[in-house]
């Protein structure tokens, strides 16, 4: 169940599948015979709408080594994290190298979102979802105190396990405390891709 595709910048396309596996397609259209990435055991999925949805690389990849990615856990909740290639191998990836970014509960177990972009300022991009059933009982799409129905922005470039990100300075609710500083966007439903 492929979900996502992307490039880090050379020829070959990196295809996300939904229960948590990344896999390598070449120019000449093979696959890597070894999965870039196993995530499976992290990755949780009882309905269509869960499971390892979004994959970004960072703009510096080909320097760094990171990607990330967006995927509902074993509980049903959205994980953004991190990952490191092994080494500069260009062929598989650490599992073991998860720094988690951002989590968020989600209520239910359709409208995740779930696709990561960087655009070029530099930011993550993230897409949330209302936290899913039908017509958005909770109002999370119009609610500024959930990441809920919303597209996040948030600076991944210095990211620690003390400290995984920042708020960019510029975001449109930036000094409102009583408001989730990493909103972007707000009144989503379910931006499962957008470019």
């Amino acid at each position: 169940r492929p979900v996502n595709i992307k490039h880090a910048g050379d020829d070959r396309l990196f295809v996300a599948e939904q229960d948590g596996i990344i896999k390598i397609v070449n120019s000449d259209g093979t696959t890597e015979s070894t999965n870039f990435l196993d995530i499976t055991s992290l990755v949780g999925s009882v309905g269509d709408e869960q499971g390892l949805l979004g994959l970004a690389f960072h703009p510096n990849y080909a320097t760094n080594g990171y990607f990330f990615v967006n995927y509902t856990d074993n509980s049903g909740d959205t994980v953004i994290s991190r990952f490191s290639r092994i080494g500069t191998s260009p062929e598989i990836a650490d599992p073991n190298s998860e720094l988690i970014i951002l989590t968020y509960t989600q209520p239910y177990s359709n409208h995740n979102g779930g696709e990561l972009h960087f655009s070029p300022d530099g930011y993550l991009y993230i897409s949330s979802g209302d936290g899913g059933s039908g017509g958005d009982p909770d109002d999370n799409g119009q609610s500024l105190n959930t990441l809920l129905g919303k597209l996040l922005r948030i600076d991944v470039n210095n990211s620690t396990a003390s400290n995984p990100y920042d708020i960019p300075s510029d975001n449109p609710f930036v000094g409102n405390t009583a408001v989730n500083q990493e909103i972007w966007a707000y009144g989503l439903r379910n931006a499962w891709k957008f470019s």
